[in-house]
C-alpha cells in the first residue's frame, strides 16, 4: 500500500502487516497474469487456489463465533482491485456465498462448507438477484416448498457472480408470506450437482466476469440444507450486505488507485506542445481533483470499515455512504485517466481500458447508487427522530 494507512487512526499493527502482505502477493501472483485474455473461468479458479495457499480467502470466509474483519476484507480488496478486478472476484465470492452460512447453517452444513472455501476447494456464489427482483429483494419470486424430509425449488435467478463455476450457492427463495403479504425468504445451500439445478445461460458482460442465470426445477435440497429458520432469509441476505458493503467501495478504491498512478506516469512522460503534460494547468486541475476525489472515498471506506469492526450497532448509512461516494467517485477518475491517456487510452487491453469496462459495474452491483441514496435518506431520518 501507499502511504495512507500510515497517515489514519483507522488501522491496527496487524491491518498493516496484511496490507503489505497483500501488495507483495499481488506483485508476485496476480499483477503478471492481470492483463492475461483468456479462458475466465480457469482464470478465476488459478486466482481461488493461489489466494488459498497463501491463506487470503481465511480474511473473507468468516469463521464463527468471531467477527469478520472488515478493515482486512477492505485492504484486500483495494490491492487485488488495483491489479485484476477479477482476482478481486475470486476473493470476496468466498466471503460474499459463505457469509449467511457461517451466521445460521446447522454446524455441520456450516464447517463443512467454510472449511472448503476457506481453502479454496469449493467455489462459493450468492444467488439473490432474480429478472424481476434486483434491489427489490420482496418481489422474488422463486419458491421452496416443505416437502417431507426436503425442500423442492422452484424458479430461477439472473446476473449471478460464479455461475457455473460455483460448486455450491447460497440461494434465498420464497417459502411463504408474511403478515402484510410480502414474501418471506428463506435461504439455501444448494450444491452444484444438485438435480433440478442447471446453469440455464452465461451471460457476456462488457469486462471479464462469470456470471448467468440459474434455473431451478424441482431441485430437492435437504431440509437440513436451510440456512437459519423459515422466513429469516431476508435478515440473512441484509446482514451480508450490510458486512460486504463498503469494501465494494474498497475494490473501486483499488481500480481508482490504478487509474490515478497510470495518469500520473503518463503525465509525467508524455509530451505535447513542447511541454510535459504534467506542466499543462488543464491536466494538473485532472489530476488534483482524481486525487482529492480518492483521498474522500477511501476516507469513506476505511471509517465504515473501522466502525463495523469496533462498534456494536449497525452502520447502514456509513456503508452505503462509502459505497455511493467511492464507486461514483472511481468511475469519474477513470474517466479522467482515460482522457489523459489521449487514443492511447483507448486501445483494447491498456490498463486504463480496462479499467473503464471493469470499474463500471460497481455502480449498480450489491445496490445501485440511486438505491443507496435512498437507504442514506432513510437512515438519517431514522436518525433524526430518535
Amino acid at each position: 500500500m501507499d502511504m495512507f494507512i500510515e497517515q489514519l487512526p483507522f488501522f491496527t499493527p496487524e491491518h498493516r502487516t496484511v496490507a503489505a502482505d497483500i501488495q507483495a502477493f499481488v506483485a508476485q501472483e496476480i499483477e503478471p497474469r492481470a492483463a492475461e485474455e483468456r479462458d475466465t473461468d480457469a482464470q478465476l479458479r488459478e486466482f481461488v487456489t493461489a489466494l488459498a495457499q497463501a491463506r487470503v480467502l481465511h480474511y473473507a470466509v468468516a469463521t464463527p463465533g468471531t467477527k469478520l474483519d472488515v478493515r482486512a476484507l477492505c485492504l484486500i480488496r483495494e490491492a487485488l482491485s488495483y491489479s485484476s478486478p477479477l482476482a478481486d472476484l475470486a476473493f470476496v465470492m468466498q466471503g460474499l456465498g459463505t457469509y449467511a452460512i457461517s451466521l445460521a447453517a446447522p454446524e455441520h452444513v456450516r464447517d463443512f462448507w467454510l472449511a472448503r472455501a476457506a481453502e479454496g476447494k469449493a467455489i462459493a456464489a450468492f444467488a439473490l438477484t432474480e429478472p424481476e427482483a434486483g434491489s427489490d429483494v420482496a418481489a422474488i419470486k422463486t419458491t421452496a416448498r416443505r416437502d417431507g424430509d426436503a425442500y423442492v425449488i422452484d424458479g430461477s435467478k439472473r446476473f449471478i457472480s460464479n455461475a457455473g463455476v460455483a460448486d455450491f450457492y447460497t440461494v434465498f427463495a420464497r417459502t411463504g408470506d408474511d403478515a402484510n403479504g410480502r414474501a418471506s425468504l428463506s435461504a439455501f445451500v444448494v450444491g452444484a450437482k444438485m438435480p433440478g439445478f442447471t446453469v440455464v445461460e452465461r451471460t457476456a458482460m462488457i469486462s471479464a466476469h462469470p456470471i448467468g442465470e440459474l434455473e431451478f426445477k424441482g431441485c430437492r435440497v435437504p431440509a437440513e440444507d436451510m440456512v437459519g429458520a423459515e422466513g429469516d432469509g431476508f435478515l440473512l441476505a441484509m446482514r451480508t450486505m450490510d458486512t460486504f458493503r463498503a469494501s465494494v467501495g474498497a475494490a473501486a478504491c483499488g481500480m481508482a488507485r490504478r487509474a490515478l498512478d497510470e495518469s500520473v506516469r503518463y503525465a509525467g512522460s508524455r509530451k505535447q506542445f513542447g511541454r510535459l503534460l504534467s506542466e499543462h494547468q488543464l491536466i494538473q486541475e485532472k489530476l488534483a481533483d482524481m486525487v482529492t476525489d480518492l483521498d474522500a472515498a477511501r476516507l469513506l471506506v476505511y471509517r465504515a470499515a473501522h466502525l463495523k469492526d469496533t462498534g456494536t450497532a449497525r452502520v447502514t448509512r456509513e456503508a452505503s455512504e462509502a459505497k455511493l461516494f467511492a464507486t461514483e467517485a472511481a468511475c469519474r477518475i477513470v474517466d479522467q485517466a482515460v482522457q489523459i491517456h489521449g487514443g492511447s487510452g483507448l486501445l483494447r487491453g491498456s490498463i486504463v481500458e480496462r479499467l473503464y469496462r471493469d470499474v463500471r459495474a460497481l455502480r449498480i452491483y450489491e445496490g445501485t447508487s440511486e438505491i443507496q441514496k435512498l437507504i442514506i435518506a432513510s437512515q438519517l431520518m431514522k436518525e433524526s427522530a430518535s
